[in-house]
Formats: C-alpha cells, structure tokens, sequence
C-alpha cells in the first residue's frame, strides 16, 4: 500500500489545500491528512474545527485519513508506515522552503517528499491570507472549501 502524509496546521484548509489532496489520492492508495500540533502557536481556529473542516469536505472519500500529531513529521510517517510526504508548491519561494526540509527528511529517514505544484488558479491563495481576509471581514467564501465557511 502506498500511504502518503500531507501535514500541515490547515489553518483553515483552504483551495489550495483541496486542490492537492484531490490530486494526491489519485496517485497514492491512502493519504493521511496530519495536522500538526504546534503549542507555541496561536491558531484561529480550533483543532476541533480544523479537523471537523477536513472531515466535512472528504467524507466521501474513503482513501483519506484525518488525523493530529506532535513532533518531527518524519518520526509521525514512521509511526504510521507512510512513505511518502506530499507538499504543495504555490511559487519559487514554496520550493526553496520545501526543498530544504525535504533533504532534511531525506537525510533523517527513508522517507521520500512529492511535490504537486498547485493548479494555477489556486497558487496565490495561502491560509495567511485567509485569515487576514477573515479578520477583515472581508468575502473569504472563494478562497476556501464549502465546509470552511464560519459564522463570526
């Protein structure tokens, strides 16, 4: 079985994110969806929400997992038997970022990295700039899936 981990804080999920788990399960038999549990972090939304977003937008999709996790990502894939960790690319920045703790992994496990660059209509949209969206109480409904849309 080729098992794959998509980690993040999905914070919240958004397009983007959706528009490379799509794309992933079609080349992997499982994808876990792993948010990673940061304490020094403030979040805008809860890790019950978060979870309950990626949840909501797959619940027909039986290939994927949604679970949390603490610690080093590749000590997590070890745990879980993934060989794989797929990341997305928006831009040249994503890849300079994402090639170093790639090689990093590499280094530090057996543990290959897939990169899918994001659709081009997706690559601008990031969870940061949701949340800016969101603070702002601006139309954030286009940016993220239907699951994502909250009442403040």
């Amino acid at each position: 079985m080729r098992r794959a981990l998509f980690p993040g804080s999905f914070d919240p999920l958004t397009l983007g994110h959706y528009d490379i788990i799509k794309r992933g399960i079609t080349l992997f038999d499982e994808l876990v969806i792993a948010i990673g549990i940061n304490a020094d972090k403030k979040y805008m939304f809860s890790l019950e929400e978060r979870t309950k977003f990626i949840e909501e937008a797959f619940k027909d999709e039986p290939k994927i997992k949604v679970v949390t996790y603490k610690g080093m990502t590749v000590d997590f894939c070890k745990e879980i038997g993934a060989e794989f960790i797929l990341r997305g690319l928006r831009n040249p920045a994503d890849f300079e970022f994402e090639k170093a703790i790639a090689h990093t992994n590499r280094k530090l496990s057996e543990i290959e990295t897939v990169f899918l660059l994001t659709s081009s209509g997706k690559s601008y949209i990031s969870s940061s700039i949701v949340r800016d969206v969101i603070r702002n109480g601006g139309d954030y409904t286009g940016l993220v899936p239907d699951t994502v849309v909250v009442n403040f």
